[in-house]
């Protein structure tokens, strides 16, 4: 016949021991858990991490593409002002323009 104890420790874990009248023990060790849980937190504030940096970074080339989009256009505008101050300075030097 076999007798069967089951000891839990502090930690949450527990051991099973069933012997047997052959004089045959065994011993079954069972986690509490706790690592996965743990492993799992430390995953997940990883996947955080990460996308933070990649939404930190779309921001920053959201923010560089709007300020080389708008020097492009300052630099348009000057353009076209040289343009019509060399137009008028021509047509001043040739009144048949």
């Amino acid at each position: 016949m076999a007798t069967e104890r089951v000891t839990e420790h502090p930690d949450g874990s527990t051991d099973r021991v069933v012997e047997r009248d052959s004089g045959t023990t065994v011993v079954e060790r069972g986690g509490s858990g706790v690592g996965g849980v743990i492993i799992g937190i430390a995953v997940l504030a990883l996947v955080a991490i990460v996308a933070f940096f990649l939404l930190s970074a779309n921001r920053n080339d959201s923010l560089r593409t709007s300020a080389v989009t708008g020097a492009a256009h300052s630099v348009s505008g000057a353009a076209d002002s040289v343009g019509h101050a060399a137009d008028s300075a021509a047509g001043s030097v040739n009144p048949n323009k």
